[in-house]
């Protein structure tokens, strides 16, 4: 009985752990947001780094339709460690919410040429080590916006 009831709080425990890491589901706004946050700007897997890169990306991420995004940022980094930043001091954002975040990650900056036409968009790629800004929501925390 003892020996059950031990292997009952763990278990207790062990759940409640799993749902402290992140394993609650945001609402569905939130979800949304959460969604294209991570296809516009996660690529964990990826160095990045040269202008085919961002133009292979931008593309296959969907920002070149229907008119080219002038300016993305892939961040190179685990999810969990970009979800991570969402626990740091709270900051002010461009649009005056409280609710960013800052961290430092490897990205790819991709921008616009300026003379190309979508869906055909091109771009100049800038790798780098550096600060980036974004905005959490949720309970737990999750990213839902690059602010900078």
């Amino acid at each position: 009985v003892m020996a059950l009831q031990r292997t009952r709080s763990w278990f207790l425990l062990l759940v409640l752990t799993l749902l402290g890491l992140g394993l609650v589901q945001p609402s569905s706004g939130q979800d949304r947001m959460y969604q294209r946050f991570l296809r516009q700007h996660v690529a964990p897997q990826d160095t990045g780094g040269d202008d085919r890169y961002c133009n292979v990306m931008m593309q296959r991420r969907k920002m070149t339709a229907p008119q080219c995004k002038r300016f993305n940022t892939f961040i190179h980094e685990d999810i969990w460690n970009i979800r991570g930043i969402c626990s740091t001091a709270n900051i002010q954002c461009k649009n005056s919410n409280m609710n960013c975040h800052e961290g430092v990650v490897k990205v790819t900056d991709c921008r616009e040429t300026g003379g190309s036409r979508a869906p055909n968009c091109r771009y100049r790629a800038r790798a780098s080590t550096r600060r980036v800004v974004i905005a959490c929501e949720g309970n737990p925390e999750v990213p839902v916006h690059f602010d900078r």
